[in-house]
């Protein structure tokens, strides 16, 4: 018969138990946070003013307005329609000749230029399928034991050799938005035939959102002329 737990094991039990039921709490939190935080600050500036106004109107009645977390809902909602506004545009005749004028003069402006352009074509890229290799894949990073999932963004070639490399975004979790710019060479990639979207709820999760089964090793390459 096995000895009764010790107090100090049972509350180390008990710690993992609740750690393990609040961590995808706290994970989902961050995300939600993070979205919630970015697109209620583009409203604010105009919110706040606007909401101030309302409840200086009424303030018996419609002073509620004036709290934060309400501006901050207000902001959010506004910035989704404007979004979807855009979205809405951007299929339109007009929108699209809006965008080419704003377009247009974004590239008049010194640094913002660079900053709008190298957005504009990493999310050109990751909506289309690179020659000659898949677009999500896995690289050995940070050692050759272990693999990170990337995204290629671009094949080149190096100087003098002609072999092909691949420059690839390293994403981060939980928060896809940063992360490392890695360049391999092509045959020490591991393709997946997984879709952006599949990669990037596997990485938000911290790999809960996952496949049963997923290539490791780098597949052997094929030679010309070599029988199969």
């Amino acid at each position: 018969m096995s000895p009764a737990p010790t107090l100090a094991l049972r509350l180390q039990r008990l710690f993992l138990s609740g750690l393990l039921t609040l961590l995808p709490i706290w994970l989902t939190w961050v995300v939600v946070k993070f979205v919630f935080v970015l697109l209620s600050d583009i409203s604010r500036s105009w919110v706040g003013p606007v909401s101030q106004r309302i409840a200086a109107r009424a303030p018996d009645t419609l002073g509620w307005i004036n709290a934060g977390s309400v501006q901050a809902t207000i902001g959010m909602a506004a910035t989704l329609v404007l979004i979807l506004a855009v979205g809405w545009l951007a299929r339109r005749v007009v929108g699209q000749r809006l965008l080419a004028w704003i377009e247009a003069l974004v590239e008049r402006i010194p640094l913002a230029n660079i900053i709008y352009s190298s957005a504009r074509k990493l999310l050109d890229i990751l909506q289309t399928k690179p020659d000659g290799t898949q677009r999500v894949v896995l690289i050995d990073f940070p050692h050759d034991q272990m693999k990170s999932v990337g995204f290629v963004t671009r094949v080149i070639r190096e100087h003098g050799t002609g072999r092909e490399l691949a420059a690839v975004y390293v994403p981060t979790t939980p928060n896809p938005t940063s992360g490392y710019l890695e360049i391999v060479p092509v045959e020490k990639i591991t393709p997946t035939d997984w879709t952006v979207d599949q990669a990037m709820s596997f990485i938000i999760s911290g790999g809960a959102v996952s496949p049963d089964s997923i290539p490791f090793a780098v597949p052997a390459r094929v030679e010309p002329g070599s029988p199969a």
